[in-house]
């Protein structure tokens, strides 16, 4: 066989390799809606779980972290299913009082797990992925699998591609979220947050955020959601989702044209607003680079914040998750969050190029953490006001159990912070933010959880006054 003709079948093996793989060299595009309707796709007014009072109010945060935050934020999970309370006379597991879940990077597995397959969670979540070398396995098809090299030639397809594929198949199935859809009335609703590269805009998983690009969230596959909102700026690369406004018929909601029209640039209200109106313009904006969510809030809480600003107030957010009714609102913050090492500061030299790279993402994301939850707890005066004047109108304010103004917030966090022993939070925030962590670290994560949580006041003063 002559030189040129070995080359020459070379050539033609490699062709044929790339033709064949031609169709899987491009990622998969978000299909576009035909026409918005609100009483269809995957909505938090249309989602819940069996039995679920309204009485109470229950949403959980999850923060990004990698590994270390899904197993936090999973011992969360298994210490609200073991927490018994009694509402409106009957026994319930307090997990399944959950209405909504909002999670962030290494958090949004946890969430959109327990979203896909409910209690399911704690029989094989900790196997097929807590204990598992998730980083480890990604790397490996990267760097061992010749057809996946092939693939990475292309422009279209890259490493955020292969972890999305990776997720589908040690965990999500092939999910989409019409299969998250179809949970109606068995799994709270999950938000997994994502950040806009270009403008810093968090964009959320949901169809009331897809109404505004024109996009039917129905098909599109979980573990794309869950890349978005894990993928870390230069270790992995941005999921990109197709632009179509303005072919769906979508208009602002009524409050969100107020606020619009008003023009008030100071109000947080307004500015919110604008984030919607910056997609309406496809000129601009035809195409959205995703990456990780805690680039635009590490902890999962803007999601309620925005979610209300955009609905106009809290009543008006009550009223469309048909929660009109409740008398408490629980919001449970678990944040995994690390700290900048101390160890510089005992030094003269300057600190390696990683360590400054470090310090300016955790001081950041702790910064930004504080003043989120500061929000919150500012918030919760406004928001008992407008339930209590929309419920009671001119009349008088009962505050008594089941009256008119009867309504009370709490915030739970669940933080390494809430440790006494320094050394042991040490520990728990020096852990690696990647996909990989020992048996121990895990388990020593959801033990952490359970005594954090259990050992909140907060909580506690809920359990009290639930019971």
């Amino acid at each position: 066989m002559s030189k040129v003709f070995r080359l020459f079948t070379i050539w033609t093996s490699i062709s044929t390799a790339i033709f064949s793989l031609s169709g899987c060299m491009h990622y998969q595009v978000n299909s576009p809606l035909a026409t918005v309707d609100p009483n269809s796709g995957y909505r938090g007014k249309l989602m819940g779980q069996p039995g679920n009072s309204d009485e109470l109010m229950l949403f959980l945060t999850f923060s990004g972290g990698g590994t270390r935050a899904s197993a936090f934020s999973y011992g969360v999970l298994e210490e609200l299913r073991k927490t018994e309370v009694t509402i409106s006379g009957q026994k319930r597991m307090l997990l399944h009082e959950v209405d909504g879940i909002s999670g962030v990077s290494g958090g949004s597995f946890t969430a959109a797990y327990y979203g896909l397959f409910g209690d399911r969670i704690f029989e094989d979540f900790e196997q097929k992925f807590l204990k598992k070398n998730v980083q480890g396995g990604l790397t490996r098809r990267i760097l061992i699998r010749p057809d996946n090299w092939v693939r990475l030639l292309s422009p279209f397809f890259q490493r955020s591609d292969l972890a999305a594929e990776y997720y589908d198949k040690i965990l999500f199935e092939k999910k989409t979220f019409r299969d998250m859809e179809a949970r109606k009335g068995q799994s709270p609703m999950v938000h997994i947050n994502a950040t806009d590269m270009v403008t810093g805009i968090r964009v959320a998983f949901h169809q009331d955020a897809f109404d505004v690009i024109c996009s039917d969230l129905s098909s599109y596959p979980v573990a794309r959601a869950v890349t978005a909102s894990s993928a870390v700026p230069v270790v992995l690369t941005p999921i990109t989702l197709r632009n179509y406004s303005n072919d769906c018929g979508y208009t602002l909601p009524e409050e969100a044209e107020r606020v619009r029209m008003e023009q008030d640039i100071s109000s947080r209200s307004f500015h919110q607003v604008s984030n919607v109106a910056v997609y309406q313009d496809v000129a601009k904006h035809k195409y959205i680079h995703l990456v990780d969510g805690g680039v635009s809030d590490n902890l999962g809480l803007r999601a309620a914040l925005d979610r209300i600003l955009a609905l106009g107030d809290f009543w008006n957010t009550m009223k469309y998750l048909k929660l009109e009714n409740t008398h408490k609102v629980v919001i449970i913050v678990v944040n995994a969050e690390t700290e900048v090492s101390s160890h510089w500061s005992l030094l003269g030299k300057a600190p390696t190029i990683s360590a400054m790279f470090g310090a300016y993402s955790s001081v950041s994301v702790t910064r930004y953490n504080y003043e989120t939850v500061m929000l919150a707890r500012e918030s919760f005066r406004r928001w008992t006001e407008e339930v209590q004047k929309s419920r009671c109108g001119d009349g008088p304010i009962s505050t008594e159990p089941g009256g008119c103004g009867d309504i009370k917030f709490y915030l739970v966090e669940v933080k390494f912070d809430a440790l006494k022993d320094e050394a042991e939070r040490h520990y728990f925030k020096g852990m690696p933010t990647s996909f990989k962590l020992s048996d121990k670290q895990v388990d020593d994560l959801r033990d952490a959880a359970h005594r954090i949580l259990t050992g909140s006041e907060e909580f506690q003063q809920l359990l009290a006054d639930l019971n």
